[in-house]
């Protein structure tokens, strides 16, 4: 059952998030206001022509995320690419002190939470972003101090991410407190959380350890371009 991680986009794109799926055939992209992730079945000649139809001339910022190596056709290039872990949560974590005020945010803070995001860089963040999952959050003086939500979603499987603290209230463990309330929010609904950080991230991979999250695999990252 964790092989369909290996493709964790594709999986998402053709079960569970299938109603944001755009493409047909052996690609599937997501609804670029709600994410910038895409995926072939593949790395067949077909699979990878199939991708390269679903960007427009002159987009840039178009994302693989992947177990395997990645492929792609004449059509595309990869101007950025990056390594990065998977990890899955397979243990109870430390003990964390009980976080008061966390609460579930609603469209009303989308502002407030792609501010955030520019802001601190945890990862890509779309105006419908919100759509994929459960986002919760902390405020400290009726501002926004740190947020975590869900991302890809797969048959028994939902990624945690979106973490995120502003600069202003580092150093509290928020970051951490979310993260684990997420987590075991996942859990609670008898599914096992995952998530994904850029190998070189070595502050976040030390904190999802903490928290009882194992690496299970390396993955690739890729940010697409397709020339006008």
């Amino acid at each position: 059952m964790e092989d369909a991680l290996d493709t964790a986009v594709w999986t998402a794109l053709t079960t569970r998030h299938s109603r944001f799926a755009l493409g047909a055939g052996q690609a599937r992209r997501f609804d670029p206001d709600v994410a910038p992730f895409a995926a072939a079945f593949d790395a067949s000649a077909e699979s990878l022509s199939d991708l390269g139809d679903l960007l427009n001339n002159g987009e840039t910022d178009v994302y693989l995320l992947q177990r395997a190596d990645i492929a792609l056709p004449d059509t595309l290039t990869a101007p950025m690419t990056a390594p990065g872990v998977q990890m899955i949560k397979r243990r109870t974590g430390a003990v964390l002190p009980t976080m008061e005020g966390v609460t579930r945010l609603t469209e009303a803070d989308i502002p407030e939470m792609r501010t955030l995001v520019e802001l601190t860089k945890p990862g890509p963040f779309r105006a419908r972003t919100f759509e994929l999952g459960e986002f919760w959050g902390i405020r400290i003086d009726g501002r926004l101090a740190a947020m975590a939500g869900e991302r890809l979603k797969v048959p028994g499987f939902t990624e945690v991410s979106g973490v995120c603290s502003h600069p202003d209230f580092r150093g509290m463990g928020l970051a951490a407190a979310l993260s684990d309330f997420v987590a075991s929010r996942i859990e609670a609904r008898g599914e096992t959380p995952f998530l994904h950080a850029f190998a070189n991230n070595e502050a976040a991979i030390r904190l999802y350890e903490k928290l009882g999250f194992e690496l299970r695999c390396g993955v690739n990252v890729a940010v697409l371009a397709k020339g006008a």
